[in-house]
């Protein structure tokens, strides 16, 4: 906790007044710069609805169907926004049910607030009605969390939890208040402060270790880049750019990367990993100097790890010391807000010239195309079809298994913060919130859901929220009537055991949409979804178009789990 106190207390004094809890959470709010929160209300978190009813012109209330899609809906603002994202939920299952929003946000690095009210003070450790330990629960998942029991303590709570939320690399924080620290009656004295800006870790980045970096760089004949999400969050996206051009060399990304290098780039190759580009697995495998910018090596990208760019020298750069060396081992790592070091490298590195490497690299693109089936409609066209549509510009939210590939490998990214996937806890269901909370924090933008017949399922009841806020967000459904990405696994090693996979059941999507408030088309050809998105993308309400595919379309390329990932399968 001590940890926290000399940046939480850096703020501007201001008047101060007599104030209850909840009139002291909502002022922190609007302290924070928060415009928007996503929740759900119940019996515990009454009186700070009751207060935000009060301040329904500053800070506006999207009122969704399900407590997991507010914490996906606040963690979709956030990512697309870069601004930390909140949500609000009762005691018991209210709490609860954020759950697996919060472990979603802590995976891939997203800061959000998770404020949840508990049973009284009294009540507690009591088994109280609706009465959960939501602070034990939500510890391994959360960067932080707090139980507030005098008011007193709230101000500089949520103040802390700001903080903690946004430094460094970024996460959940969960702050669960007693409902009668929240009581009117409950009053201390408040004093408004201002926060200052969050500063960017640079400890780490010596001119030794930025030395060290160069020093492999020009010893390099070899190199390829590869981004991780650390460089959206940083927002370094400029400096990438110079830093690639400088070193003379391909770059690929993981999923979470996708953005903070030009999709359309002559540099960039794809993804990287099981589901990876031919062209960035082999020149990966192939490299003398794998320079990693935000990754944490997930397994998915790794394959084995005894043979990931087993020819090449590791260059690591994160801002969290935990990354380096724990999944591979690395030559040289730097520890810092990657923005920042890369500007202090681009500062002194001198031009490199890699024209042979660059030219066999692009050989390899050429000879391993990502190709789109020209007949019958498929999850490749769809995404192809939409990126044209759209130019580009639309930020994209997906749900969780084969259309989630298709999307990151037919779409190609522009710029940081226009994918919004859960890459690594893998949630399905996750997308649809994502694609309310995007389009509450970029009402400009067109924003599109990628979502599976089965994915749709988990979390549909979201459709009647993007209804009721008169948002036109786009939910695109690739309907292959199974389990698609745990039909291919059962497909390539469970002897087509298709096991509780088929979902056949005659559930009416467009029905449904319909139902919701939404509007609802059915595609069942290329030109019937070509006619139905262009529909959907001049519509003033939401759009939800059912794309028949068929049950045995996978996705290409695939490297077995715990395979090199230059071993492909056949796709024959």
């Amino acid at each position: 906790m001590k940890n926290y106190d000399a940046a939480s207390t850096r703020y501007e004094k201001g008047k101060d007044m007599l104030l209850n809890g909840s009139e002291i959470i909502i002022e922190c709010l609007k302290e924070q710069g928060v415009d928007t929160v996503f929740g759900y209300p119940g019996g515990a978190i009454l009186n700070l609805y009751d207060e935000l009813y009060k301040h329904s012109d500053e800070i506006h209330h999207v009122l969704t169907s399900h407590e997991q899609g507010a914490a996906h809906a606040a963690d979709g603002y956030a990512r697309s926004t870069g601004k930390v994202g909140v949500c609000f939920a009762t005691s018991g299952p209210g709490a609860t049910n954020l759950v697996t929003g919060i472990a979603t946000a802590h995976m891939d690095s997203v800061p959000i607030i998770a404020i949840t009210c508990n049973v009284a003070l009294p009540l507690l450790g009591k088994d109280s009605f609706q009465e959960i330990d939501i602070a034990g629960i939500t510890m391994p998942i959360t960067k932080h969390n707090f139980i507030v029991k005098d008011v007193k303590d709230l101000a500089e709570t949520i103040r802390r939890a700001f903080v903690i939320a946004k430094s460094g690399r970024p996460g959940p924080v969960l702050i669960d208040v007693p409902k009668d620290v929240t009581d009117l009656k409950n009053k201390c004295e408040y004093m408004p402060m201002k926060p200052i800006p969050i500063g960017r870790a640079k400890k780490g980045i010596t001119e030794e270790a930025v030395k060290e970096a160069i020093k492999l760089i020009a010893k390099a004949k070899k190199p390829v880049v590869f981004v991780g999400g650390g460089a959206v969050i940083a927002g370094a996206a400029k400096e990438l750019k110079k830093f690639v051009d400088l070193v003379d060399a391909p770059v690929c990304d993981s999923l979470m990367g996708k953005g903070a290098f030009n999709g359309n780039d002559d540099r960039y190759l794809g993804m990287l990993g099981m589901h990876g580009c031919k062209a960035s697995n082999l020149s990966v495998s192939e490299c003398d100097l794998l320079i990693a910018i935000g990754t944490r090596f997930s397994d998915r990208v790794l394959g084995n790890p005894a043979k990931f760019a087993s020819k090449a020298k590791v260059l690591q750069f994160d801002v969290d010391p935990a990354e380096i060396n724990k999944n591979i081992i690395a030559d040289h790592a730097i520890i810092g807000d990657v923005k920042e070091t890369l500007s202090r490298i681009n500062k002194s590195l001198e031009q490199q010239n890699h024209d042979s490497w660059v030219g066999h690299v692009k050989e390899l693109s050429s000879k391993y195309p990502l190709t789109v089936p020209t007949e019958g409609l498929s999850g490749q066209f769809v995404v192809a079809e939409t990126y044209r549509q759209t130019k580009g510009e639309a930020i994209i939210t997906t749900e969780v298994g084969q259309h989630q590939m298709w999307a990151a490998q037919y779409y190609k990214f522009k710029k940081p913060r226009q994918l919004l996937t859960s890459g690594g806890l893998g949630t399905m269901g996750y997308g649809l919130g994502a694609a309310i909370g995007a389009k509450t924090g970029n009402p400009d933008k067109t924003v599109i859901n990628f979502a599976g017949d089965g994915c749709f399922r988990m979390n549909m009841n979201e459709m009647a929220t993007a209804a009721r806020e008169n948002l036109p967000i786009i939910e695109i459904i690739l309907n292959n009537h199974v389990l698609g990405m745990v039909r291919q696994w059962q497909t390539l090693f469970y002897n087509k055991h298709y096991s509780a996979t088929v979902l056949d059941d005659g559930v009416d999507y467009v029905m449904l949409a319909e139902a919701m408030g939404a509007k609802g088309i059915r595609a069942t050809t290329q030109d019937e979804f070509k006619s139905a998105l262009k529909e959907a993308l001049v519509s003033d309400k939401p759009v939800l178009i059912d794309c028949i595919i068929d049950s045995d379309d996978k996705v290409w390329p695939m490297v077995a789990p715990g395979a090199p990932i230059n071993e492909f399968f056949k796709e024959d």
